[in-house]
């Protein structure tokens, strides 16, 4: 799987990097999030899905390979 985070969309809620810290974090400046490991491993499948899914702003997308 692939991570994209589209950061313009980012409303800067944070919940994506609760669920999922090893694979996004955000910026100090803004709290705008970012991707921090577009592969992760097949570990953080459920985390990353559960970012998909409550991703207030639906900035983030699981691009299946």
């Amino acid at each position: 799987m692939r991570v994209e985070l589209d950061e313009p969309k980012c409303v800067a809620s944070g919940q994506c990097v609760m669920v999922a810290p090893e694979v996004f974090d955000q910026r100090d400046e803004d709290g705008i999030a970012f991707v921090l490991d577009e592969r992760p491993p097949a570990g953080s499948a459920d985390g990353v899905h559960e970012a998909v899914a409550i991703c207030p702003a639906a900035a983030i997308r699981v691009v299946e390979q």
